[in-house]
């Protein structure tokens, strides 16, 4: 079994119950990352939903979680003919950590149709962007392999840009096809677009964070593209987007996160 099919295996405990082990190979600075708590947590949805296309994900990230045992509680909220709609709570230590909702659909006869405003985000050659090198304390990025545009990296070297706007290439470092699971990974697998214009800051923690998941792609290697365009009052919000190679839009996303700026 490849590394991220067993981090985000869940046990049925009964009806609406399941267990699951939170790891620490998909952690940002010690923290299990969003994006890879949220898969879980689909995981097991996905098990109890009687519709499984084009599923909307969203998460309020009440505390912080942490490697270790969970359990996850689901609930169906509501059954129609064309969408189910269950709601997931992960619980650490009798401690409700994220509370999540989603709405799975049936195939459609729509899926022909498509209309795109907005064009895929224009990137480097994968050989001309920079990799984010593997890390310790930053386990994701031994998994996950992300290369930036050239044009959006410089904050990696304190070379910062005026707009919070990050490109780039992502992929299992593991051979392993793209699935709705590992798509809810790698939607938050980029860093913070904050960062482009202001460098490493002390916090970046999310509050709540929806992800629609709209095509599974066909190619080797996906195209990201994720943007910060307001900070007040402490919060910040990244909206984020997904193609694959073909220019294929594969999901979107919108982030709320808190800002926290390091001390200088």
């Amino acid at each position: 079994m490849r590394l991220f099919d067993e981090d985000i295996s869940v046990a049925q405990l009964g009806p609406g119950m399941f267990k699951a082990s939170v790891t620490a190979n998909w952690s940002i600075n010690g923290n299990p990352n969003g994006g890879y708590l949220m898969a879980l947590l689909a995981n097991a949805m996905i098990r109890t939903a009687g519709k499984t296309a084009t599923p909307i994900i969203t998460a309020n990230f009440l505390t912080r979680s942490e490697p270790g045992m969970a359990e996850i509680h689901l609930e169906r909220i509501s059954q129609s003919a064309q969408f189910d709609r269950i709601q997931a709570s992960l619980v650490q230590g009798g401690t409700e950590r994220i509370r999540s909702f989603g709405t799975f659909a049936k195939e459609n006869s729509y899926a022909a149709e498509r209309r795109y405003e907005k064009s895929e985000p224009e990137i480097a050659r994968l050989e001309d962007c920079i990799a984010i090198p593997e890390m310790p304390n930053y386990s994701l990025f031994n998994a996950v392999d992300v290369r930036l545009d050239p044009s959006c990296a410089g904050w990696m070297t304190g070379s910062l840009s005026q707009k919070s706007e990050l490109r780039g290439w992502i992929r299992f470092r593991e051979e392993r096809p793209f699935d709705t699971l590992s798509i809810i990974l790698f939607i938050d697998s980029f860093p913070p677009p904050i960062l482009a214009s202001q460098g490493i800051v002390a916090w970046v923690p999310s509050i709540e964070f929806s992800v629609s998941i709209r095509n599974l792609p066909k190619t080797e290697w996906l195209k990201g593209v994720f943007r910060t365009c307001f900070v007040d009052n402490g919060i910040l919000e990244e909206d984020g987007e997904l193609w694959d190679g073909n220019g294929q839009l594969v999901a979107i996303s919108r982030q709320i996160a808190q800002f926290r700026k390091a001390a200088t």
